[in-house]
C-alpha cells in the first residue's frame, strides 16, 4: 500500500539525524540562531506536526519559533559547609517541561493570542527549538471555524473562557507534563489534578 505525503513528513522526523543531511541540519540551525528568539514563519517546518496538533492555513492563525535552553536549572554554589554530593547543583530539573516553558514564553510575547499547541522542530549544544501554534481568538474566521471556534470567548456566552491556556497546562504538552496522557492503572490521583488531589510535593 502507498504511503502518502504526511506518512512521508512523519518518517523523515522520526530520526532527523538519519533523515535529514548533516550539512542541511547545520546551516539550519545556524540561520535559526540568528534570527529573534520569537521568530514568525510563513508555513510550518513540520506539516505533520503541525496538522497533527490543529494547524490550519487560514487567517487568525500564526506560527512562531521559538527557542529555550537546553539542561537542568543551574543553582549557585552553597559557601556554608557542604558534602560536594549533598550540595545541590547539578541534577537538578524543574517541574515544567522545556516545551511548557516555551508555551508560556511565546504566550507572554505575544498576549492577544492563544496558544493551540506546539511542536519540536530540533536542537543543538544550547537550545531546543519549538514552533508554536497560535490562534487569534478574536478573529471573524476564527469564530466561524466549526473546529477552532470553541477558543473564542464570542462561542462561550459568559460559561467559560480558554484565556491562558498554557500557563494552566491545557496544551497538549501541558497534559503531558500534568500526567494526563496516562491512564488506568497508576494513574488513579492525577485527575481532576495533583493539586486538586492534594498530590503536589508528594
Amino acid at each position: 500500500m502507498a504511503k502518502g505525503l504526511y506518512q512521508h513528513v512523519r518518517a523523515t522526523w522520526t530520526r532527523p539525524k538519519d533523515n535529514l543531511p548533516f550539512e542541511y541540519r547545520r546551516d539550519r540551525m545556524a540561520q535559526w540562531r540568528r534570527q529573534p528568539v520569537n521568530h514568525r514563519v510563513d508555513k510550518p517546518t513540520r506539516l505533520d506536526a503541525a496538522r497533527r496538533m490543529g494547524y490550519k492555513a487560514k487567517q487568525g492563525i500564526v506560527i512562531i519559533r521559538t527557542r529555550v535552553r537546553r539542561g537542568g536549572l543551574r543553582k549557585g554554589k552553597i559557601n556554608m559547609k557542604r558534602k560536594p554530593r549533598n550540595m545541590g547543583i547539578r541534577k537538578i530539573t524543574m517541574a515544567k517541561n522545556t516545551q511548557r516553558i516555551a508555551e508560556e514564553r511565546v504566550n507572554r510575547h505575544f498576549p492577544n493570542l492563544e496558544v493551540l499547541n506546539s511542536y519540536w522542530v530540533g536542537k543543538d549544544g544550547k537550545h531546543k527549538f519549538f514552533e508554536v501554534i497560535m490562534v487569534d481568538p478574536h478573529h471573524p474566521a476564527i469564530i466561524a471555524d466549526k473546529d477552532l471556534g470553541w477558543i473564542s470567548p464570542a462561542n462561550h456566552k459568559g460559561r467559560g473562557s480558554h484565556k491562558g491556556r498554557a500557563y494552566r497546562g491545557m496544551t497538549s504538552a501541558g497534559k503531558r507534563g500534568r500526567g494526563l496522557h496516562n491512564k488506568g492503572k497508576g494513574a488513579e490521583k492525577l485527575r481532576p489534578s495533583l493539586k486538586a488531589r492534594g498530590n503536589l510535593g508528594k
